[in-house]
């Protein structure tokens, strides 16, 4: 390349490089202004707020909360179920709903008798346990047990609860159709003996509307799908909710800094 050639190759290189930095700089201003112009135009939306989310209570908050615990078998364990979809799970959501601050322990246990019941009872209710569903007896009547063990099971539950300073609930069950209708009579009214013998709060039947409904059951006929399962969870919350709540008006009576209470 002769010198000519070369001075004007690098003038002309030169000269590329100022308009290669001027059209960077025109760029970044045609850029910046039309960015400007979008959030300042008139009747431009501002952006939207993002949503607020009230967070789930702690795990060492929830651990720290008095204790419902229901005692049961695969009913209450939510055989087929999510654990999410089981009826002690849906009344854990009520009760935080109606700002009820207790932690439901699911103590149901697959093919439990109220003799299985009995036996664990003891580590069922450790901790804070204010209040304890007795929802056993199904498998009893699926088996056809005695009746007078079956009641003797469930008297010993109630009343080793109401020892612990727990309020008991006993939930009403029905004896399969199998068993005959002199059992299934006698297994019914049971549940409403003990109930009134021991003044607990008393679910008429833990599975009424649900029992012998295709549509609300799996296929084996015996436990409750998703949507049998929040019918039982409403079941139950008829009768937990003002005995959950008069459970709380108590114990904030008789905290100490409230001070002691004027008598009637």
């Amino acid at each position: 390349m002769t010198p000519l050639e070369t001075d004007f190759t690098d003038r002309e290189r030169s000269k590329g490089k100022r308009m290669s930095k001027g059209s960077i700089w025109v760029a970044s201003l045609v850029v910046g202004g039309l960015w400007l112009g979008g959030c300042n135009r008139p009747g431009a939306d501002a952006p939207e707020a993002l949503p607020v989310l009230t967070p789930a209570p702690a795990a060492a908050d929830r651990a720290a909360q008095p204790r419902i615990v229901i005692l049961g078998d695969s009913l209450t364990a939510g055989f087929g179920l999510t654990r999410e979809a089981s009826y002690p799970a849906l009344l854990q959501k009520k009760l935080d709903a109606a700002g009820l601050g207790y932690q439901v322990i699911n103590a149901g246990v697959s093919g439990d008798t109220s003799a299985g019941g009995l036996e664990r009872l003891d580590w069922s209710l450790e901790g804070d346990v204010r209040i304890v569903i007795v929802a056993l007896g199904a498998n009893d009547g699926l088996r056809g047990l005695p009746l007078a063990q079956l009641e003797s099971n469930l008297e010993a539950i109630i009343e080793r609860a109401q020892a612990r300073g727990a309020q008991a609930v006993l939930a009403g069950l029905k004896a399969p159709s199998e068993a005959g209708p002199d059992y299934g009579a006698r297994f019914e009214a049971i549940y409403r003996k003990l109930a009134q013998k021991r003044r607990i709060p008393l679910i008429p039947s833990l599975l009424e509307g649900v029992a012998g409904k295709p549509e609300l059951n799996q296929a084996d006929g015996i436990h409750p799908n998703e949507e049998g399962a929040a019918l039982v969870a409403d079941n139950v919350w008829k009768i937990l909710e003002p005995v959950a709540r008069q459970a709380a008006a108590g114990t904030a009576r008789s905290s100490p800094q409230n001070g002691p209470q004027s008598q009637p």
